[in-house]
């Protein structure tokens, strides 16, 4: 793990304070009112859905594959939710048998995995049939001047952000994974830089 991703990983929570305050942690307590049954949450990170899981959840798998981060995701998992599963798995790679979820969670993480169609079609396949993808997500932006500063300052992003992209069309991707997008919400990320506040709050299901 390079210093950097040490130093993402402690300067994360403050970093995300304003733009929690502003809306993101009321939009992620209002999603996570959905989880249901087997629950997987996708790049948990510190853990800041943790609080927000109800009493649908029959059982809760984190993976974060960052170790950094992992370490915060357990003292908060310690906490909050003792007994949780964490696995130190990327997106791309879960470590799950086929249809194992009827809940997969993500949230401000399908902009950094590596490889988005390989983790959207791993989600496919540990969702159960009828099991729902959560997410919220900053996307590419539909104005296209600001798409094109996005295209222009994914570089920077990428690297200030330990390998975050602002420009992915995430919701095409999705449904190019053959998932069936339930309700979508564009809303703004705010407190955030302009090239991030684009965002996307929705549910899908795999396709027939």
């Amino acid at each position: 793990m390079s210093l950097w991703g040490r130093v993402f990983a402690a300067t994360y929570d403050r970093a995300l304070a304003g733009t929690e305050a502003g809306g993101l942690r009321a939009r992620r307590e209002a999603l996570l009112t959905a989880a249901r049954g087997r629950v997987l949450e996708i790049g948990a990170g510190t853990g800041a859905n943790l609080a927000f899981y109800g009493d649908g959840v029959e059982s809760l798998t984190l993976t974060e594959p960052e170790a950094p981060m992992a370490r915060r995701l357990r003292r908060r998992v310690d906490e909050l939710r003792p007994g949780t599963d964490i696995a130190a798995a990327p997106a791309e790679r879960l470590p799950f048998a086929d249809d194992s979820f009827d809940t997969v969670v993500c949230t401000l993480v399908l902009c950094t995995v590596g490889d988005l169609p390989r983790a959207l079609g791993e989600i496919r396949r540990v969702l159960a049939p009828g099991g729902r993808l959560l997410f919220i997500e900053h996307v590419r932006a539909d104005d296209a001047r600001l798409a094109g500063w996005q295209d222009r300052l994914n570089p920077v992003q990428r690297r200030v952000a330990h390998g975050c992209n602002c420009n992915r069309d995430t919701v095409a991707q999705i449904r190019a994974a053959a998932f069936e997008i339930g309700d979508l919400e564009h809303d703004t990320l705010h407190k955030a830089p302009p090239i991030i506040r684009p965002l996307v709050v929705g549910t899908a299901t795999t396709a027939a």
